[in-house]
């Protein structure tokens, strides 16, 4: 019986993309990259932005943390009517106000301002990864659901091959506001894609049969014991990742050596490598188990992240190769983790699960970047310092989501198992 699951389980994970499935996850891909390009412009602008403003290295942290702290209240919030409405709807709903929201990014004139838009931004913005998440597995069976997720994250890397290393340009000629607005018009683009060519995704509004109370479905998601483990466990994954990200640019130009004109090759080399690992990393997600892999990547980033954080004056490729080595890492944990989780919750919660999901995360994270902010300080020499303690804290992070994901895995095998 078990044999017969398994080889069903890998013709399925084989199983050739329709042409509606490509678009789908192309729609999906692009919305990730420009969220992330989002998040992930403000660690290379931080050297920038920094002294742009005058702020501190706790104030950096801030700004960072407000679209975390933002975005995990906007997910408990819509947790409650998450399944309610049809999922396009609501993306594009929330897709428009973060594009409202990065737009006032670009025209902060200080510290103040942009705080506050980062706000605006994280209320929308973090919604967004909770409702593609959902809308992938309403589309695509757990089976396959590694390699969606590993074509979803090359957005992650696109990020870094095509918008980060765009930004530091456009940033660098025509000033840092100018990133954001770049993030904008895409955004615009994506937006028109979805209107006219997502087709509605409201399978689960047949499956609801009483609608609940907004406040008593949030409530009913926090109390399952089954979702509680998939919360911590994502808290945990996001609090490590988000120690080192705010302070990266910084630490590579004051610690490293390594000049702020050359900022967006690194970006550039590690983006490329990304996109190749990706759709591999989902594809040995589905066929060789996805807690194997979760489990080699968590070996994998905590030896690299305690060679990574205690860099002193290191040759540009030397960074470039621990940079790679990194970010693959971090891949072999979030493709896999990421199937894995979505597949515990039923599909009329779904959306509600995911929400508070993210928001968990979100709030993990800001939580981090203040951490991280208040832990790094700047010394007399530019240098950043303590930069070290953040990796060790990392390093613990990782090692223990490893035994929640394996309980983790464990619940899904057996659910697996009866469906």
């Amino acid at each position: 019986m078990e044999d017969n699951l398994s080889k069903l389980q890998s013709a399925a994970a084989t199983q050739v993309f329709s042409a509606y499935e490509k678009l789908i996850i192309g729609i999906l891909a692009f919305l990730q990259f420009t969220i992330v390009l989002d998040f992930m412009i403000m660690s290379p602008l931080g050297a920038v932005l920094m002294p742009a403003l005058k702020m501190t290295t706790s104030q950096f942290g801030y700004v960072v943390s407000a679209y975390a702290f933002s975005a995990g209240i906007a997910g408990f919030m819509s947790a409650g009517f998450a399944d309610r409405f049809d999922r396009k709807k609501l993306l594009l709903f929330f897709y428009a106000g973060f594009l409202i929201g990065t737009f006032l990014c670009g025209i902060a004139p200080s510290y103040e301002f942009l705080f506050g838009a980062r706000m605006i931004t994280g209320l929308f913005g973090g919604v967004i990864g909770s409702v593609v998440s959902a809308i992938a597995t309403d589309l695509f069976a757990y089976e396959r659901r590694g390699r969606v997720i590993g074509y979803v994250q090359t957005a992650f890397a696109a990020s870094q091959v095509l918008g980060i290393p765009i930004g530091l340009y456009i940033s660098n000629h025509w000033g840092w506001h100018m990133p954001f607005m770049f993030i904008v018009s895409l955004g615009a683009v994506a937006g028109v894609v979805i209107i006219f060519k997502m087709q509605p995704v409201d399978t689960h509004l047949h499956l609801i049969k009483i609608k609940h109370n907004p406040f008593k479905n949030l409530f009913k998601t926090l109390i399952n014991l089954d979702y509680l483990t998939a919360f911590v466990t994502t808290a945990l994954m996001s609090l490590g990742g988000f120690l080192l990200m705010p302070f990266m640019s910084a630490f590579t130009v004051k610690n490293v050596g390594i000049s702020l004109e050359k900022l967006p090759l690194i970006y550039f080399v590690t983006g490329v490598s990304s996109i190749f690992m990706g759709p591999i990393i989902g594809r040995m997600s589905d066929k060789f188990g996805k807690f194997k892999v979760f489990f080699a990547g968590a070996i994998l980033t905590a030896i690299t992240v305690l060679i990574y954080t205690h860099l002193g004056i290191t040759p540009l490729w030397v960074l470039m190769l621990v940079n790679v080595v990194l970010f693959a890492s971090i891949f072999m944990r979030m493709i896999p983790s990421q199937a894995l989780i979505s597949a515990i919750p039923e599909p009329n919660n779904r959306g509600a699960f995911m929400a508070v999901n993210s928001s968990m995360a979100q709030v993990a994270g800001g939580i981090a970047s203040v951490i991280a902010g208040l832990i790094v300080v700047e010394g007399a020499d530019g240098k950043l310092i303590h930069f070290n303690y953040l990796g060790y804290f990392l390093t613990c992070t990782v090692m223990f989501s490893v035994y929640m994901m394996y309980r983790i895995s464990r619940y899904v095998e057996k659910s697996q198992k009866k469906n």
